[in-house]
């Protein structure tokens, strides 16, 4: 097993424990309150600083996925959980349902959250 699969696999247990609850084990959100992030192209078109921002420090306010309107508020990840898990999750979100694929790495999460 390749160190990116074990990465997406503690991912999808991070993301199964924390995120799903609002986006779904299936990464399809919640009607008009939890945007999808299976086939997203919010995913695809913006910056891995800006989704790491985007998880690591919440969102509120407007945003468009797929086409369509959404207005509600992203608590942040509790601060429970490490640049690597925040990685690790990413890597899962970004190698699953149809989204572009890529690593995360703590590194990264690292310099994302040094910059809030």
């Amino acid at each position: 097993v390749s160190m990116h699969a074990q990465d997406k696999a503690k991912g999808q247990i991070l993301f199964n424990e924390y995120c799903k609850t609002c986006h779904q084990e299936t990464g399809k959100g919640l009607g008009s309150v939890y945007p999808p992030l299976a086939g997203s192209d919010y995913i695809k078109t913006k910056s891995k600083a800006d989704i790491i921002k985007a998880v690591t420090g919440g969102l509120k306010g407007e945003i468009v996925v797929n086409g369509k309107k959404f207005n509600g508020v992203m608590a942040p990840l509790p601060a429970k959980y490490t640049d690597q898990d925040v990685a690790d999750i990413l890597t899962y979100v970004y190698n699953s349902w149809g989204n572009p694929g890529g690593k995360f790495t703590a590194a990264e999460v690292k310099k994302s959250r040094a910059k809030k």
